[in-house]
């Protein structure tokens, strides 16, 4: 759950940046194409660190799955060596 709010709180974050910075470049005095250009890079930034926080989330989540799946493995092996001795105990008690 608080990996969740982080990534939604990062995506934020770099969204803002790049709304603000979008801002500042419109206000900044500049010639138009110079401008452009800026935004453009600035643009593909935020792109870039939203990829990158993306992948980060990723494999957090690959991470995650992967230690409820060895959970579930060891739960489920637990249960057997508990069925076999709960059947070993049975059988010794009938015989």
């Amino acid at each position: 759950m608080a990996d969740e709010d982080y990534g939604g709180k990062v995506v934020w974050f770099a969204a803002g940046i790049a709304i603000g910075a979008t801002i500042a470049l419109l206000y900044a005095p500049a010639s138009g194409e110079a401008t452009r250009r800026r935004i453009a890079k600035q643009t593909q930034k935020g792109r870039d660190a939203l990829a990158e926080s993306g992948r980060d989330m990723l494999d957090r989540g690959k991470e995650m799955y992967d230690r409820g799946r060895k959970l579930a493995d060891d739960a489920a092996d637990m249960f057997e060596r508990g069925r076999k001795i709960v059947e070993s105990t049975a059988s010794n008690l009938k015989g």
